[in-house]
């Protein structure tokens, strides 16, 4: 399993000359981002649905403390490295780089994907880098959504029978 974080969890200035190469063939970028704690079923099923859409798969991990800013106190539920070791294990996910900010504008920026997915619990117009991949002449594509799979639910569902 390490061997497989090792050959997918990639820093940005790696990966930024394997995109560049990939393009350079024609191939698209498909980029998703999110905190990924505790993954589950409704991840895998956007990842997978969204890895279809192109040739290859990055996803912009939000590192602890951005989890930890976005979601509050008490979260991430499981450390950085250990989510990077669970969507590497995913045959779908062909990179995943760690971000730190609250926002993964700059990674689109820097990437310039040809789809920015999102899953069915966003809605395009309320997304904030919409405008920027846009911008560029990439494509925001929201999937489906699978309703009562997200973490938020899976973690009230444990409270509520552990009360």
């Amino acid at each position: 399993m390490l061997s497989l974080l090792k050959s997918k969890l990639i820093i940005l200035p790696q990966l930024l000359s394997i995109v560049q190469e990939r393009k350079i063939k024609g191939e698209k970028l498909v980029f998703t981002n999110g905190c990924f704690d505790v993954i589950h079923v409704g991840h895998l099923r956007y990842l997978e649905k969204a890895k279809k859409l192109g040739d290859f798969l990055v996803i912009g991990m939000n590192s602890d403390s951005s989890v930890r800013a976005l979601k509050g106190k008490g979260r991430p539920f499981v450390p950085e490295m250990e989510r990077a070791e669970i969507l590497s294990a995913l045959v779908f996910v062909d990179y995943i780089v760690i971000f730190s900010e609250m926002r993964p504008d700059n990674l689109i920026e820097h990437l310039k994907p040809d789809f920015h997915v999102k899953g069915g619990d966003y809605r395009k117009d309320d997304l904030p880098e919409s405008a920027l991949v846009e911008k560029y002449g990439g494509r925001v594509i929201i999937l489906e959504h699978i309703p009562g799979k997200s973490t938020t639910c899976m973690a009230e569902e444990i409270c509520r029978k552990f009360k």
